[in-house]
């Protein structure tokens, strides 16, 4: 969704180098970036698709050192347990059922 004018998934909190600490001139940070951002944004809209509300647990894309672009799942830790039960049920192969 990156582009297409929905920046209500990302909230702001999305901006590049910001956990890198010091930038290096000549690195390229915001193409890491926008790979990050369109993965955080796909993430996020599954996270909607799956009950979750994006103030409780959402991706957030960054760059890392030499411009790689990261994505952290950052939310609230009631939430991120819920998460993990639901992928550790797709892990199991039993489709999401807790």
């Amino acid at each position: 969704m990156t582009g297409s004018g929905e920046d209500w998934l990302s909230d702001g909190l999305d901006v590049a180098g910001a956990d890198c600490g010091l930038w290096v001139s000549g690195v390229d940070y915001m193409s890491g970036w926008r790979g990050a951002r369109e993965a955080a944004d796909r993430l996020n809209r599954a996270l909607l698709g799956a009950g979750f509300e994006l103030s409780e647990v959402r991706a957030v894309a960054s760059t890392g050192e030499g411009g790689r672009g990261v994505v952290r799942v950052t939310g609230w830790p009631d939430a991120v347990e819920r998460l993990a039960v639901l992928v550790e049920a797709v892990a199991r192969g039993d489709g999401g059922a807790a």
